[in-house]
């Protein structure tokens, strides 16, 4: 599920190969008008994600998941799909975008996509290694860039987190907060601190300050009684909502953070 920045669109993925399009009333708290249906995934829709289009101030959707291995692009004015990105090989797991024309894709192909809308395409792919035994990655299952743009992490099925240089184009270090697939990655609204979801039911915040090359400390902040779906943190406070396989929504608050 994602909301454009400015609230008044709720986009929904679905495993009936399904996305849905709802305007949202603020003031009232409700859906308003007829939801658009979009049919054009032929697998389990994964991710969504809205990106505002400068050019007209009109917000586009991208979706991804399953089947074709596409990601679509839609114009929410009018609800139709006008393009379909192909590179992925494998199942689309996540997508991010942080403002501007640029967005990450990260697949079961082990592999991180780089995608402008200016271009139409792919302008960089990754592959991060998380095992320095194999020399092999593993399938990307979550992936968020901090707010400057200039920082990737990757969350991957082996319970790995990779810290990628976007500007410098290397990995700075492979790390492992948890003991099962990461499905949630969220930089704080500071980019001081990393909040990590898990299927070993764990939340863990690590922080970034300093040397990002060194070993980063690591703490449980909180847990469930069954897998982490998402963390997210709270624009302005220092807390964050969880949701897990355990049927429940939780917002936990954490002591204040020392910069």
């Amino acid at each position: 599920m994602s909301w454009t920045p400015d609230g008044s669109l709720i986009a929904t993925g679905s495993n009936d190969k399904t996305v849905k399009l709802m305007k949202f009333n603020a003031e009232t708290s409700n859906l308003e008008g007829q939801e658009i249906e979009l049919a054009m995934h032929d697998g389990t829709v994964r991710d969504v994600c809205f990106i505002e289009d400068t050019t007209n101030r009109s917000s586009l959707l991208i979706s991804g998941g399953a089947g074709d291995c596409k990601i679509y692009v839609t114009d929410c004015e009018t609800g139709q799909p006008y393009q379909a990105l192909s590179g992925h090989s494998g199942h689309i797991l996540s997508l991010y975008n942080w403002g501007g024309a640029m967005f990450v894709s990260g697949s079961h192909d082990r592999t991180i996509r780089f995608w402008d809308l200016r271009t139409r395409g792919c302008v960089n792919v990754v592959t991060p290694n998380t095992s320095m035994a194999s020399r092999q990655g593993s399938p990307v299952a979550a992936v968020c860039v901090e707010p400057s743009g200039r920082l990737l992490v990757s969350g991957h099925e082996d319970s790995a987190c990779v810290l990628y240089d976007i500007r410098g184009s290397r990995s700075l270090q492979c790390f492992k907060p948890h003991s099962a697939d990461v499905r949630s990655l969220r930089f704080s609204p500071s980019a001081y601190y990393l909040l990590t979801g898990g299927y070993d039911n764990k939340l863990v915040l690590t922080d970034l300050q300093g040397d990002l090359t060194t070993s980063l400390p690591s703490v449980v902040v909180a847990q469930h009684q069954d897998k982490v779906i998402s963390g997210r943190w709270h624009p302005t406070d220092f807390s964050f909502l969880s949701t897990s396989a355990d049927k429940t929504t939780t917002l936990w608050a954490l002591p204040p953070y020392k910069q």
